[in-house]
């Protein structure tokens, strides 16, 4: 299943994408799509449903695909190639960070650059949605609390992250900085999440191509990992990493977003995205 979330800000309504494409509303049944929804349960539940019923609505702006994110876990230098440009060793367990769960917003936000900032780049990376509680699982059962899986774009302002203490959350939890989706699609019809295409481009220019079968870490082993330190509760939102390919990593003159750019990503069964960048506007925050 593919599910999301459209309308206006603070009025977002689910739906479900059938076969064809079409958008159908959700909102008579569940009201919005809930952390409790994203359990094996609930996805049981909505997977019962005769879609084809469904009233079909035109789509309206994306929001975040689900409510109820309680966590936004990231991992850092999660793909060799990307570590290597840079200029870090490969870690030999995952790099843990958060990004602030204000950031998150829908596939095609806006992205606002804070205030002074002049080193904002991208990342295209694979979001793994939990849906049922994770605590001391082993790397056999962790995809077992996986609802589903999304395109993520990993926004960073690197002088933020690199040059303002050790501390890499200041650079990724800027508002804006998470677009989500554009839908949340089922671990069922994903399959296996280590073998997925991805690519992300600037004003048309692809900097960025892999595929998550180069991950150091895969999915399995990273919530595995993560619920030895922290219990996963269904909604969290961890994303993965990225490949090579952005802006900090250009030789031998890095290249940074300005306002104006537009930035298109893509992951293989979960879909694309696309933003501009603008410079601090609060309004366009809370579009």
């Amino acid at each position: 299943m593919k599910l999301l979330r459209h309308g206006p800000k603070g009025h977002e309504k689910p739906a479900i994408l059938d076969a064809q494409g079409q958008v159908r509303d959700l909102s008579g049944l569940i009201g919005d799509l809930a952390p409790r929804h994203l359990s094996p349960e609930g996805l049981a539940a909505l997977r019962a449903l005769d879609v084809s019923k469904l009233p079909v609505v035109p789509q309206g702006r994306l929001g975040v695909p689900w409510v109820g994110m309680g966590k936004f876990i990231a991992i850092g230098l999660n793909y060799a190639d990307h570590a290597a440009e840079s200029g870090m060793p490969i870690p030999k367990e995952p790099v843990v960070f958060t990004k602030a769960v204000s950031c998150a917003v829908g596939a095609n936000h806006p992205v606002v650059l804070p205030k002074g900032s002049v080193k904002g780049d991208w990342e295209v990376e694979l979001g793994v949605v939990i849906g049922s509680r994770a605590r001391y699982v082993s790397e056999a059962d962790a995809l077992k609390h996986v609802a589903g899986y999304c395109t993520i774009n990993d926004v960073s302002e690197r002088e933020y992250q690199l040059e303002r203490g050790t501390q890499w959350d200041k650079g990724k939890g800027c508002d804006t900085f998470g677009p989500i989706g554009p839908w949340l699609v089922t671990a069922d019809e994903v399959g296996d999440p280590q073998n997925l295409d991805m690519w992300l481009e600037v004003n048309g220019h692809r900097y960025q191509k892999g595929n998550t079968k180069t991950m150091v870490f895969t999915c399995a082993q990273l919530v595995s990992h993560l619920s030895q330190f922290m219990t996963l509760e269904p909604g969290d939102l961890i994303t993965t990493g990225t490949p090579p390919g952005v802006g900090l990593g250009i030789k031998p003159n890095p290249v940074y977003l300005k306002p104006g750019d537009t930035m298109r990503l893509w992951i293989e069964k979960l879909g694309e995205q696309q933003q501009t960048v603008h410079a601090w506007d609060p309004a366009l925050i809370d579009e």
